[in-house]
Formats: structure tokens, sequence, C-alpha cells
């Protein structure tokens, strides 16, 4: 079973349709980049699937837990809306990180707000899920290499350590799937490389990604499966052999001519 499959997703801002019927799966453990122009759709298709925004058709589900389903004219409580929230983890291009808090608090602050609303406050089991939070904290903050600035403030940080933070807080509630948007565009060469160094990191049997990016090499050398998006549709999807090797669509062959060109 797919630990995602979407459905035929649509969206449109007022007369303007951004996504003209989006469909695909993916397994576990599997990274999945989506590529393409400005304006195609990939920033919209990811905040569809983390309730950002509310598509107009179809469906998704995780684990065969239909989450969004736009025949379902029942309108979503804030509490279930959370809750289907936290099958996915998402970092942003620019971070949004908090400013007045550390390293730490940054990475610990969702999770432990969500045990607020689990736990008594005055209970064994609140504290103890305290300490497991902790715990994860201190681990994914290594993890992505940053040890020595959990006390640090965002402001303390280069753009590629604030962009390591905002991979660790996505991790820490243990999402289904880690959805990256364009997470290098807002960093330089040398900055850039450290992020994908992470994220290729991530790569195992345990984490599966959606990563929207204009980082070829990173796609071609990291994805399992590629979807190429152009007008709100996807022009072609496959491995990556398949669409930096052979690909059959006329706009995809002219995407990538330009794209490779810069590489």
């Amino acid at each position: 079973m797919p630990v995602l499959e979407v459905r035929n997703i649509r969206k449109s801002f007022g007369k303007t349709e951004v996504l003209k019927g989006i469909s695909f799966s993916l397994e576990k453990g599997e990274v999945l980049a989506v590529i393409g122009s400005s304006g195609s759709g990939k920033t919209t298709l990811l905040r569809c699937l983390n309730f950002l925004e509310t598509p107009d058709g179809g469906s998704f589900s995780v684990g065969g837990k239909i989450l969004f389903d736009a025949s379902d004219k029942r309108k979503k409580r804030d509490e279930e809306i959370r809750a289907a929230r936290l099958h996915f983890g998402l970092v942003f291009q620019s971070f949004n990180l908090f400013p007045q808090y550390t390293v730490f608090k940054n990475v610990t602050l969702a999770p432990e707000l969500a045990a607020k609303t689990k736990f008594s406050r005055s209970s064994a089991k609140y504290r103890e899920e305290l300490e497991s939070i902790r715990s994860r904290a201190h681990a994914l903050i290594a993890r992505v290499g940053l040890s020595e600035k959990e006390g640090a403030y965002p402001c303390e940080l280069s753009g590629g350590q604030q962009q390591r933070v905002a991979i660790a807080r996505a991790l820490a509630q243990s999402p289904d799937i880690l959805c990256f948007d364009e997470p290098t565009s807002a960093l330089d060469p040398e900055l850039t490389g450290e992020v994908l160094r992470v994220i290729k990191g991530l790569k195992s049997g345990d984490s599966t990604m959606v990563v929207v990016t204009h980082e070829m090499e990173f796609a071609r050398s990291v994805a399992d499966r590629v979807i190429f998006m152009a007008d709100g549709r996807i022009e072609e999807q496959g491995t990556p052999e398949q669409v930096f090797g052979d690909p059959q669509s006329p706009k995809t062959k002219a995407f990538l001519a330009k794209s490779l060109e810069k590489i």
C-alpha cells in the first residue's frame, strides 16, 4: 500500500487554475523530486498536502487513511486539520524559525504544545513525554550537525544553519512524509551544499520525502522518482534515469536543456 496517494487534486485562485488534476502515489522510504518552472504549481501542491490551501477537487490519503476528499462537504474542525497535518512535516524555503526562541526551543516547541493538550501537566506521563521530546530534539539537532548551536538564536546562525534547524524541527513530530519547498532557493552555493548533504543523509527506509527543487543534479542523484510539472499538470514522471536520460515530452526536454546548462 502506498504511504501517500494523491488523486486528481485541483486548485484554482479566482479564475486562474493552478492545479489541473494531479495524481501520483509514493511508497514508504521513497524520495520524490518535483521539478518544473516557476508558476507550474509545485508549491501549491505542497501547500494543499499540508492543509495550508484547500483543494477544489480530488482527494489524498496517507497509509490508506483518507485525509482530504473534496466530495466530503462537511467542514473539518480545527483539531481534525491539526491532526491531519501531523502526517506531514514541511520545510519552507524561507526557514520560518521563531526568532525569539533558541535552536533547541524551535525544535521542541510544537511537540511540547501537543503534549500539553494530551496529558495533564501534573501527571507522570506528561513529564515522561517532555523528557522524550527533549531527548529526541538533542538527537535531531545532532543529526543535522548543530549540537554546538542548541542555545543560539536564529539571528546568530547562517542561512544554511537556519535551514538545518528547520529540518530538525520538521522531523521532531515524526511525520510520515517530509516535504521540502525549494529548501535551498534562499541560500548561496556554499550553504546550498550543506543543506543538500543533510537532506541526502535523511534518505533511508524510514524517511519518505517530497522535495520541490530547482537543483537538478540533486534530483537526479538522490530521488527515486521525479515528477516534472508544467502548467498545473504532471507533464512527465518516472525514475531519474527516465526523466533526465530519456525525456519523452517536448516540454520536459526544453526545461531540462535550459536547466542543465546551469550545472
